[in-house]
């Protein structure tokens, strides 16, 4: 299969568009709050470790301990330097052992070139989310949230972010919030802008608590 383009602002319009003559529900989301941020990152090592220390906490959290690694690293998160840094180096700033050893261990893995997200970059989507999925500590929301916003790929859902089951759930007028597996069978109604409707989920569910990107709730579930 032939890897999709990535998602533009332009793309997006056009995206959200659609998907709003499509189904009511998602232009409703257009009409109250307007289209949804891009919400991209660059592809890369740094942003993988970013979204791992994502996962199970904020983001604001998360952010707060990046900065710390990124102080120890003298300005500069790379594979080499954290490789170096080891797991004794990542839990003195307050890494769980959990995370250093799975933010150690791509490290180790990018530098010696055995992991490419080069490589990764360049291949279809099913492709890129099981070599993503290979790599200990990077579960399928992990790979999902890397693909959806650092490769920008239009139709990619996220499995069991939470943020998205409960708006999921506001948007339908449902009394129970659906499981993972729930939510991404309706999801398939929108491809191939599945990446996009998830974006006008995020952000109704975040308009309507007038809350920020930092405040989305992360997975309790992400597979290690």
């Amino acid at each position: 299969m032939p890897v999709p383009a990535a998602l533009t602002v332009k793309s997006m319009l056009t995206a959200v568009d659609e998907l709003a003559v499509r189904d009511a529900r998602l232009a409703r989301i257009v009409d109250a709050h307007g289209v949804p941020p891009l919400w991209d990152r660059p592809p890369g090592f740094t942003t993988l470790v970013r979204i791992i220390l994502e996962q199970q906490v904020s983001l604001a959290s998360a952010a707060a301990l990046f900065i710390k690694l990124e102080q120890h690293c003298n300005g500069s998160v790379m594979p080499g330097r954290v490789a170096a840094t080891g797991e004794p180096g990542l839990l003195a700033i307050g890494f769980t052992r959990q995370k250093a050893r799975y933010v150690v261990g791509l490290a180790r893995q990018v530098d010696a070139g055995a992991v490419s997200l080069e490589r990764i970059a360049r291949l279809p989507d099913d492709d890129a989310r099981a070599a993503l999925i290979a790599i200990p500590g990077v579960g399928p929301w992990t790979a999902g949230v890397y693909l959806l916003m650092a490769l920008r790929r239009p139709d990619v859902w996220p499995p069991g972010d939470l943020g998205l089951h409960k708006s999921m759930a506001e948007v339908r007028g449902l009394e129970v919030v659906p499981t993972s597996e729930q939510a991404a069978a309706y999801a398939k109604r929108w491809r191939p802008w599945r990446a996009v409707a998830a974006r006008l989920l995020w952000h109704a569910y975040l308009a309507r608590r007038a809350k920020t990107w930092s405040d989305q709730p992360r997975p309790r579930n992400e597979r290690p």
